[in-house]
């Protein structure tokens, strides 16, 4: 028996390491988003200034583990048989939610899925024992901690609310300090900013990260806490002279306050998370010690665990580990990159490609917020509005190459993200770092103008996930980890050795998909290229590759799926046209992010450029538009025909059907090595073969209307899918010729006036 409980806590050890892995890739986002999207320094750089944080934190940390030992629950009602189905539910939970969040780029709060797991599996058990007591004297609040739920979802709504105005206000003032062009307003300024800043981050660091260290003891840190006013005074003197003297200096006081809030914030965030990713562990691990030691031979379901109530002391062996798995995370994840590029592309500068589509609220919050503006508008002298307009000119920004955005906003977002944790600290609210940053984040970006109402609506839609997966991470983690441990109750060791299985087989599941997402999306390299760019020569050229890539893409997306169509039709396989019908609806979406990429692209040339590939560029577009909808417009009678189990398609008319069909297939597999090679010498041959194939499609057409006819009824609604095969493929022909003409023009160097308006008129 005590070699099983001995197999669960080193497994829970295993679940820990992964715990560290997916946990620190999810909350990387809190202290590296700012410092990446500014590009203050090498990638690498950022990396090893925020390892050294995380380690430097962990290892100082005292190991604050008592939430996970008598923080939820009261451990001298539960048994140590309990206690262990509930740790092994927790961590199991608590590694496949995180990698979830994770793989989809979602940042989310480690603290509320630890918290609410460690209730859900709490709640359950805490049911059943009340429902088993015969003395009936047991109740809910004896048996668990339900204020702990309540101060979490009441720091949620307060970081929420809080991060976002205070992020919103203070950027704005420090963007009419400064402007886009900040380089230019420094003056005396910059030592004054550099002093708050450095002096902020300081007393967060002492404050928020050190104040659990193990050298720090209770009568220093009472010495700060009653020097304190002293201390920050004199930091903000010594912090702002030399601040000031670097400047003058022509070091970059920007990037430095960048660093040093990038260093802090990742020493703060492994100094009091690291609970959330070993607590659990511990806990488990503390208590099959006490149970070795003292129940020997006792049934451990009457063990009961009192030792727990007891503050946690955590060797500084298992810190010093978990602060090396936690620096190898950080260098190594590529899912950490993951979840940085969704905060990152929220709150950059520019446009771009979105990630997120539009929503009914996004919609009407920027439409609210753009009548707000109006009104505003009218009601500010002009004099003033000018003036304002003129600090937030964006013509003049600086930004790095291949930045998001400037260091003016990089800083804020770290200090201000500091200064808000350590009010809550101070306040003894449980803010979570993860809102706070991300929320301020958000904030600066808006007070900065980069949601245009271009992108508004984009950005609005991607915030109101991240914020929505963050109450769906409270409720399906409470939810998930309350079955879990509810199985694991009364299947024992069955169902735990299941669930592990399973979290294991989730986990690298999700890895490998995981890394076939992570090719596809490194093969939009020319898009990065294009936004990038500032010659546009270059532009032009990257996006005639962009253009080119994507309507060669959808001739061949479109011949593959007519051809699994018709077969699917032909040899009544229902799942082949539902996959079919799957994949048209994903590259309808696809089109859309596709195109937005290129109009962006299309924005960066020069106006007469623009003008003259425009009607090309949108009529190819067009096309590959038009072709989905005629998939879809096969697709779906012929899915109904086989799902209903009519009668199949006539032998003859698939006799008839299929070299028709062969023609077509060819001729579009021609036109997609035209527009890949660039070389349209064959086009007019291609144009004027698929002249006639319309003609003989045309003429089978009548064919099969006189059959129709003449027909016997019992083929009647086979008769009527292949009708529309055929009238659909006609269509299907006439697309994908102007799909060429408008390839072969836009790629073009000079379409001469005269060409462009024959070339239109025939389109007609």
């Amino acid at each position: 028996m005590e070699t099983l409980y001995l197999g669960i806590v080193i497994f829970l050890f295993m679940l820990a390491v992964f715990d560290l892995l997916v946990g620190v890739s999810n909350d990387a986002v809190n202290f590296m988003n700012s410092a990446v999207g500014a590009k203050v320094a090498k990638f690498r750089t950022i990396v090893i200034i925020a390892a050294l944080g995380v380690f430097v934190g962990a290892v100082s940390s005292n190991g604050m583990m008592d939430i996970a030992r008598h923080g939820i629950f009261h451990p001298v009602n539960f048994s140590f048989y309990d206690l262990m189905c509930i740790f092994l539910a927790v961590m199991v939970t608590d590694v496949v939610l995180l990698d979830i969040f994770n793989t989809l780029g979602l940042p989310t709060s480690t603290t509320v899925s630890m918290v609410f797991e460690l209730l859900g599996g709490t709640f359950v058990l805490a049911i059943l024992k009340i429902i088993g007591d015969e003395t009936g004297m047991l109740s809910l609040g004896d048996m668990m901690n339900t204020e702990k739920a309540l101060s979490v979802i009441m720091a949620i709504f307060l970081s929420v609310a809080i991060a976002f105005v205070a992020g919103t206000v203070v950027q704005y003032i420090s963007r009419i300090i400064f402007t886009f062009n900040y380089k230019k307003h420094l003056s005396w300024t910059i030592g004054i900013f550099g002093g708050i800043a450095v002096t902020a981050l300081g007393y967060f660091i002492v404050i928020q990260g050190l104040a659990s260290a193990s050298f720090m003891t209770k009568e220093s840190m009472q010495w700060v806490l009653d020097n304190t006013p002293m201390l920050v005074g004199a930091c903000l003197v010594v912090s702002t002279v030399l601040m000031q003297i670097l400047h003058w200096c022509r070091v970059n006081v920007f990037k430095i306050i960048v660093l040093l809030g990038t260093f802090s914030l990742a020493l703060a965030f492994a100094g009091n998370d690291l609970v959330n990713f070993i607590g659990v562990p511990l806990a488990g691990f503390s208590s099959y010690t006490d149970y070795v030691a003292n129940g020997a031979g006792v049934d451990p379901h009457n063990f009961m665990m009192d030792s727990l109530m007891a503050s946690a002391k955590t060797p500084v062996v298992f810190l010093i580990a978990a602060g090396l798995v936690m620096v190898y995370a950080l260098a190594t994840s590529k899912k950490a990159q993951n979840v940085i590029k969704t905060s990152v592309d929220l709150a950059r500068q520019e446009e771009g490609d979105e990630m997120f589509g539009s929503s009914g609220l996004a919609r009407l919050i920027v439409r609210r917020a753009t009548n707000f503006n109006d009104f505003m508008v009218r009601n500010i002298p002009a004099g003033m509005r000018n003036w304002i307009n003129s600090r937030f000119n964006k013509d003049d920004v600086i930004l790095e190459n291949g930045a998001a955005f400037d260091m003016v906003r990089a800083s804020v977002n770290l200090v201000l993200s500091g200064l808000l944790i350590i009010i809550g600290t101070t306040m003894k609210l449980p803010l979570s770092t993860t809102y706070v940053t991300f929320i301020v984040a958000m904030g600066t970006s808006l007070a900065d103008r980069a949601w245009s109402r271009e992108s508004a609506v984009y950005r609005i839609t991607g915030v109101l996930s991240v914020i929505g997966g963050w109450f769906i991470t409270a409720f399906t983690a409470f939810t998930i980890c309350a079955v879990v441990t509810f199985v694991m109750y009364y299947a024992s060791f069955v169902g735990m050795f299941l669930f592990i299985v399973l979290a294991v087989f989730l986990l690298v599941r999700s890895n490998i998909k995981f890394g076939k997402k992570e090719k596809l999306e490194d093969q939009d390299n020319i898009f990065k290229r294009m936004i990038q760019s500032k010659d546009k020569a270059e532009v032009l050229a990257l996006l005639r590759e962009h253009v080119k890539d994507t309507l060669a893409f959808y001739v061949d997306f479109a011949e593959k799926n007519y051809v699994k169509v018709t077969d699917g039709f032909i040899n009544e396989d229902l799942k082949s046209l539902r996959k079919a019908m799957n994949a048209t609806d994903e590259e309808k979406k696809m089109l859309k992010k596709r195109r937005r990429k290129e109009i962006l692209g299309l924005r960066r040339l020069p106006m007469t450029v623009a003008i003259e590939k425009n009607t090309w560029f949108h009529l190819g577009s067009n096309s590959c538009e038009e072709m989905l909808y005629c998939l879809k417009r096969i697709c779906e009678p012929c899915k109904e025909h086989v799902d209903n189990n009519f009668n199949p398609v006539p032998a003859e008319y698939v006799q008839e059907f299929l070299p028709m069909r062969e023609r077509l297939c060819d001729l579009m597999e021609r036109t997609r090595a035209c527009i890949l090679a660039n070389d349209y010498t064959d086009a007019d041959k291609i144009l004027k073969e698929g002249d006639d194939l319309k003609n003989s499609i045309s003429s089978l057409r009548k064919q099969q209307m006189n059959h129709i006819q003449e027909a016997d009824s019992t083929y009647l609604k086979a008769n009527m899918v292949y009708l529309n095969i055929l009238q659909e493929s006609q269509e299907l022909v006439s697309i994908w010729r102007h799909l060429l003409r408008a390839s072969r023009f836009f790629q073009a160097d000079y379409v001469p006036q005269e060409s462009s308006e024959i070339a239109l008129a025939e389109e007609k």
